[in-house]
């Protein structure tokens, strides 16, 4: 059964300030995590979510994988994803 993926609003407000063709591999990094998110990304430390690097860019994910989704929580430059 593949994830669905969820964009929050402020991750797709990211996305969108980006550079299409930035934009185009974040989306296509994040598709690829329908059929196994845990092979992409890694837990962060102290914390319930997961991290997903692109490039310079991180993404913050929330896999719930009792309802087999895949929350994308925010997308940012990797200096400043985790203020």
């Amino acid at each position: 059964m593949p994830f669905e993926i969820i964009w929050s609003e402020p991750a797709i407000r990211s996305l969108k300030k980006l550079d299409r063709p930035v934009s185009k591999r974040i989306f296509e990094a994040v598709s690829r995590l329908r059929d196994e998110p845990h092979r992409w990304v890694e837990r962060l430390v102290n914390s319930p979510y997961f991290r997903m690097r692109v490039g310079d860019f991180r993404l913050i994910l929330d896999i719930q994988g009792v309802q087999l989704r895949v929350l994308v929580i925010k997308v940012g430059h990797r200096k400043n994803i985790y203020d």
